[in-house]
């Protein structure tokens, strides 16, 4: 079946987003989404104040500029534009589904971050977008380990024996392991100091985590972003994607297994589950899927 576009260039220009919710484990839970379809007309101020007003990552659908793919999709938080992000994807490519407009089994995206596959997955019924090889780099600086545990406000005894990573698929995220869900779940930032530790750390986010089991495998982690305009994410599917490679690196799958489970959002009262895996299990150069649940969400779970 082919492709079915929902853009139409002569259309008249509609800021009112759809509204889902992303990646949602139990009631309340998911990171929600501000969809605008139709938004070729709009201007980058245009898309940054939607994303303002909602306070959440917001997705703007437009047409490709190469007709071989299927959408161009635009990603803004209130703050700044975005290279890429995960589950405003998921959403979007959901919302599409949807309404009729998207009826084929695989899709290309264009994004800042380049070309961005996506398949619906008939097994599992869910969507999934790929992210490409994770390129992973050790946090060995004894003075921002010690201003990790600073902005974090923990001791050191609380980090993991595992060291911290830089892991990067789209964007580089800062994997902080600690020893326990529990602690991760009693994290308290200052987040006044997020940013500027964040540059230091030359990322866009701090992301600890804490193992949970090991077959499956599963982890806990939070998000703290570096200057999205809101403290904390909900679910992160790139930071998910990035924590997979940190997850290889360690050596910490066990024979056979090529993916995990990322639970997040729960110290936010937004729980949430990410599925990430390798797009090939024998080679963990091919990049890896984000998939997960989507659901529509009323506007005022945006506030």
């Amino acid at each position: 079946m082919q492709l079915q576009t929902v853009l139409d260039t002569g259309a008249s220009v509609d800021t009112h987003p759809h509204f889902v919710c992303v990646f949602p484990n139990g009631k309340g839970g998911g990171n929600p989404a501000p969809i605008v379809l139709n938004a070729d007309r709009m201007t980058s101020d245009e898309m940054m104040a939607v994303a303002a007003r909602y306070g959440h990552e917001s997705a703007f659908v437009c047409a490709p500029r190469d007709r071989r793919h299927s959408f161009r999709l635009r990603f803004f938080v209130p703050q700044h534009e975005m290279e890429m992000c995960g589950h405003a994807t998921v959403g979007t490519l959901w919302l599409l589904r949807s309404l009729g407009h998207w009826n084929s089994n695989v899709a290309t995206l264009e994004t800042l971050s380049g070309i961005v596959e996506a398949r619906f997955n008939e097994r599992t019924q869910i969507i999934e977008v790929s992210q490409p090889k994770g390129v992973v780099q050790p946090v060995d600086d004894e003075r921002l380990l010690a201003s990790i545990c600073k902005v974090l406000r923990i001791d050191p005894v609380d980090l993991d024996s595992l060291p911290v990573l830089n892991s990067a698929t789209s964007r580089t995220k800062t994997l902080i392991p600690l020893r326990s869900i529990q602690r991760l779940h009693a994290l308290s930032p200052n987040f006044e100091e997020v940013r500027s530790l964040c540059d230091a750390l030359q990322s866009t986010g701090l992301y600890p985590f804490a193992v949970q089991s090991a077959r499956p495998f599963q982890v806990h982690a939070r998000q703290f972003p570096r200057s999205s305009g809101y403290p904390e994410d909900a679910a992160t599917g790139i930071a998910a994607a990035a924590l997979l490679y940190g997850v290889l690196h360690h050596g910490l799958l066990e024979p056979g297994v090529h993916g995990m489970n990322v639970h997040q959002g729960y110290a936010m009262n937004k729980p949430s589950l990410i599925r990430v895996e390798l797009r090939n299990p024998d080679d963990s150069d091919s990049g890896c899927w984000i998939g997960g649940a989507v659901e529509r969400t009323a506007l005022e779970r945006l506030s």
